[in-house]
């Protein structure tokens, strides 16, 4: 346990290198789905918050007081940018000892969930300066660049030697069972930040979820930056290893009193997948819980917000 990180200790650090981003005048369109960066009065009347995200009633109630431009935090540009040899795009046929490409996929898309502007970029690097050329070819259009290489193969330590060269970078490995180890630091001459998460799609988006979610909402300069968590009762007994902090995926019921824990049919990415996929919810088990019993009130991280 005392050569990793805790999970708070990790998200204080990427905490600490991202910062709101500066505000300016958006037209309305351009403004949807950022967030609001002044208070906004129609007279001495108080009729948009500050930090709020601007969703398409805003835009209405702005155009009825007669504003064609609102104060903005812009959309984060997040660079997402996949690693490795052996990766093959979908669409194309495998050969021997190679998988398609998924984690670019999974947080390209999660990127734009969250409210960001995501740029994908699939590279298949022979060196650290292949790789240092398309890294900086991306930094002009990035406020934080995430990269994930295989799994299995070196690809994070050719991603780690390269970006060590382009700024300050530390690797750490996080107190989270069956996590893999984490980059995070500076690079650049604007000082940009950038993670490498696991090679394992459930573990990078387990790492998504909790790390790289709450930069994109404090690069927005949204009120809350977390998940919402909430109490419900287990229906099916689970077991964790008890040395690390676990995060299973889960059903939350409709009502949100009940969650069911999804445990893989099998060992292959695609049933990882189809639990990830089938997923509403992470049950939240904390260091030295080995058997949590059906019944047990547990921690549940709500993945989708209509169940709140």
């Amino acid at each position: 346990m005392s050569d990793r990180t805790r999970v708070d200790e990790f998200l204080s650090s990427l905490l600490a290198i991202c910062r709101p981003l500066e505000a300016f005048e958006m037209s309305l369109l351009d403004a949807h789905g950022a967030t609001l960066a002044e208070d906004i009065y129609a007279g001495e009347r108080l009729v948009l918050k500050s930090g709020s995200r601007i969703r398409s009633t805003q835009i209405g109630l702005a155009a009825s007081i007669g504003r064609d431009h609102l104060p903005t935090r812009p959309h984060p540009r997040v660079v997402v940018l996949s690693a490795g040899p052996d990766l093959v795009e979908p669409g194309k046929e495998l050969k021997a000892g190679e998988e398609y490409e998924t984690n670019s996929w999974l947080l390209t898309t999660a990127v734009r969930e969250v409210g960001a502007v995501a740029y994908r970029v699939h590279t298949i690097p022979d060196d650290e300066a292949q790789l240092q050329a398309v890294i900086e070819d991306q930094l002009v259009r990035a406020d934080l660049i995430i990269i994930s290489g295989e799994r299995n193969d070196d690809s994070f330590d050719l991603i780690t030697r390269t970006l060590s060269a382009m700024g300050e970078i530390t690797t750490v490995d996080i107190a989270i069972e069956s996590s893999g180890r984490h980059n995070f630091g500076v690079i650049g001459p604007d000082k940009t930040p950038v993670v490498t998460l696991p090679g394992d799609p459930v573990a990078a988006y387990i790492s998504f979820e909790l790390f790289i979610r709450p930069m994109i909402r404090t690069m927005l300069g949204a009120a809350t930056i977390h998940r919402p968590s909430i109490k419900a009762k287990l229906e099916k007994a689970i077991t964790s290893s008890g040395g690390y902090r676990s995060y299973i995926r889960a059903v939350l019921s409709e009502d949100g009193k009940s969650v069911l824990p999804l445990l893989s049919q099998g060992s292959s990415t695609q049933d990882e997948q189809a639990t990830l996929s089938d997923a509403n919810a992470f049950i939240a088990v904390p260091e030295g819980d080995l058997n949590i019993t059906a019944g047990s009130d547990v921690t549940v991280v709500v993945l989708e917000r209509r169940y709140i």
